[in-house]
């Protein structure tokens, strides 16, 4: 896997911090033993331009970085503080270099014990941020890394349970589609049984009212078989072919 870029810069500034504060620190014993600092105080300056440089790099690749979302919001804000927590510190040594404050304490409480040959505490950690305190630069990065890894398998999780999510509300669509179709298919199909029996009702109602008119038809030709009982049969068929055939 590729370095960051960012924190690759990130661990090069954190480097030249360090070692502006360790330059701080020989120079002011330099001039408290009466020896020449010109040599340190050009180095000095120019580390301090340096350090300057990285940090506006710094900046202007966090912008980058989280304007085309490389990075989360989150690991934008973390990197914002570490960036933050930057400029504090080069404020700091700009100020301890111009002797226009009082020097940081683990510098302070090794000249004044005569430490030069011990371990000098390393001035960089002054106000280490809690998740950060006592661990390189490496270890850092690190640390970074993998909050950045387990951020990304959140987002990964969340995406898939939103990807479920819209696959569960297209299948709850087709249902609802089908459900519809089978309701106007039952609406077309009820339309004409209605239609149907409206039609067998009309044919009824017509076979019913032929049925009666016949019924009267048969009705009267009895009745007027009984009148012509006496009377002589072709009066009687005369009566009837007059009645079923009028002119």
């Amino acid at each position: 896997m590729a370095p960051d870029p960012w924190f690759s810069t990130y661990d090069s500034t954190c480097q030249i911090a360090q070692e502006i504060a360790e330059k701080i620190q020989q120079r002011n014993q330099y001039e408290r033993n009466g020896k020449n600092t010109t040599k340190l105080t050009v180095t000095i300056r120019a580390l301090l331009q340096k350090l300057k440089e990285k940090i506006a790099l710094l900046k202007d690749l966090l912008l980058r970085a989280v304007s085309t979302h490389q990075i989360t919001q989150l690991e934008g804000d973390r990197r914002q503080n570490l960036l933050d927590d930057l400029v504090t510190r080069e404020r700091l040594l700009l100020a301890s270099f111009k002797k226009e404050g009082a020097e940081p304490e683990p510098i302070r409480s090794s000249l004044m014990t005569g430490g030069a040959k011990r371990a000098v505490p390393n001035p960089w950690l002054f106000e280490e941020p809690e998740e950060t305190r006592g661990l390189g630069f490496d270890e850092i990065r690190q640390q970074q890394q993998k909050i950045i890894q387990e951020q990304d398998a959140g987002l990964d999780a969340l995406s898939s349970i939103i990807s479920r999510q819209k696959q569960m509300g297209q299948e709850i669509g087709n249902e609802l589609d089908e459900q519809n179709e089978i309701i106007d298919d039952l609406a077309n199909l009820v339309e004409n049984t209605n239609e149907k029996l409206r039609t067998e009702t009309r044919r009824v109602t017509l076979v019913d009212r032929k049925s009666t008119s016949c019924a009267i038809k048969v009705e009267r030709c009895i009745e007027v078989k009984y009148r012509c009982k006496a009377s002589p049969p072709n009066l009687f068929f005369f009566f009837l072919s007059a009645f079923f055939f009028p002119k």
